[in-house]
């Protein structure tokens, strides 16, 4: 697959809400994350899809999601962007908020070998 192929099955996936899934199909066995701010016991990098999956499974326990917008690809070369906008509720605060992020995908070897997340916390 292209990057732009890939980038458009995992833009597809995640809006049906199968990211664990687009995972599992386009990440390379030793992916790194890097996320814009360290989350709660975890490094601001993680590294292997056992991690991702992790990390995934967090978020998902630790957020009640009531919507999912995401646009994209937006290709460059070996990368793409993809525009994620989150309506959600974190459990710890239990306070419904719009949260915007874009991940930054590169591709290596028909997998993606590393992704990158931006975005502002709130109150930062």
């Amino acid at each position: 697959m292209s990057v732009m192929e890939i980038g458009k099955d995992i833009v597809a996936l995640c809006q049906q809400g199968k990211n664990l899934e687009a995972i599992e199909k386009h990440y390379s066995p030793n992916i790194v994350s890097v996320e814009a701010f360290a989350m709660p016991g975890m490094d601001q990098t993680q590294q292997g899809i056992e991690s991702i999956k992790g990390k995934n499974k967090w978020w998902s326990e630790n957020h009640e999601v009531h919507g999912c917008e995401v646009r994209g690809p937006f290709p460059h070369g070996d990368r793409f962007a993809i525009l994620f906008k989150y309506e959600v509720t974190p459990k710890h605060t239990g306070r419904r908020m719009t949260m915007e992020e874009i991940g930054l995908f590169t591709v290596e070897n028909g997998k993606v070998a590393k992704e990158e997340f931006f975005y502002t916390m709130p109150g930062s």
